[in-house]
């Protein structure tokens, strides 16, 4: 007789009133939670579809009596979102490209290399993690400056090269990847750089799969930082331009403003859905040592 496979909770343990209590409990917290995160999100797309007058009034009602959808239109129309989206994902291709390049070369080098005094840097830079980073702001921006890069996407790119938690990351999954690969390339006269780029990157492809979808949820949702070292408006990502021309704005029309806010919504909850497997899947392959 096949054994059936038993889940978490089954149909035994659910004859048990204290276990129907808790399991009870259990999916009413979820439900709560799940409620707290979708309804700010459905509140600005159907704030967007609303007249302005319904939207600024009260008692709010939820869903709109009169769906506008030309509010769309003419959020796309208020500012050049194009433009923004393109520098925002300038800069995420740039901070992707120094997380492989600088972090992915830092972290191979600790795992696989005979760095001396390796344990000392590797605990140097885990101690980092526990500074706060709004202390990293000032001093940054001097450095900038002082370099000339300011107002340039420089600006995103050499800081996103001085990660210690992709560092830790990356050189966790390092450590599983079996060191006789590694050796045997060296016998047969492979370069340290080719070790790193047939060997160590295409076995971890998953885990830079993870720091992508991390890096470009930082380049979507940073404003602050842009705001500081960019002082052009044809060079702000999408999350500064639309703090400075939405956010600050008071003439323009509320429901516009929600219009807009949706419209930016959407792209990092689609990114999420679509890539959610490589993140757990990820940082489970990349915490796990072979």
């Amino acid at each position: 007789m096949k054994a059936l496979e038993r889940g978490i909770i089954s149909t035994y343990d659910l004859k048990k009133k204290s276990n129907v209590f808790f399991y009870v409990l259990m999916n009413i917290i979820v439900i709560v939670m799940v409620s707290s995160m979708l309804y700010p999100v459905l509140v600005t797309f159907f704030n967007g579809l609303k007249p302005n007058v319904e939207v600024n009034s009260f008692p709010p009602r939820f869903l709109p009596s009169a769906w506008k959808w030309e509010n769309y239109s003419k959020a796309w129309n208020y500012i050049d979102l194009p433009q923004f989206l393109g520098n925002t994902m300038k800069i995420f291709a740039g901070n992707m490209l120094a997380v492989i390049l600088v972090i992915g070369f830092a972290a191979f080098s600790l795992s696989r290399m005979n760095v001396p005094g390796r344990k000392y840097i590797y605990m140097f830079f885990m101690i980092t993690l526990f500074i706060p980073p709004t202390t990293y702001i000032i001093p940054n921006f001097i450095n900038l400056k002082e370099l000339g890069l300011l107002n340039t996407f420089w600006a995103f790119w050499l800081p996103a090269g001085a990660s210690a938690f992709y560092m830790l990351i990356l050189k966790e999954f390092f450590d599983s990847i079996s060191i006789e690969m590694f050796e045997s390339a060296r016998i047969d006269g492979a370069s340290e750089f080719r070790c790193f780029f047939q060997i160590a990157f295409p076995l971890s492809v998953p885990i830079f799969a993870t720091l992508a979808i991390f890096v470009f949820s930082s380049a979507w949702n940073d404003w602050y930082w842009p705001s500081l070292v960019m002082h052009s408006d044809d060079k702000y990502p999408l999350s500064t331009a639309i703090y400075k021309y939405v956010i600050m704005v008071r003439r323009l029309d509320t429901n516009i403003k929600f219009s807009l806010l949706s419209m930016v919504m959407m792209p990092p909850i689609a990114v999420f859905l679509i890539f959610q497997k490589y993140i757990i899947r990820g940082l489970h392959v990349g915490g796990v040592k072979g």
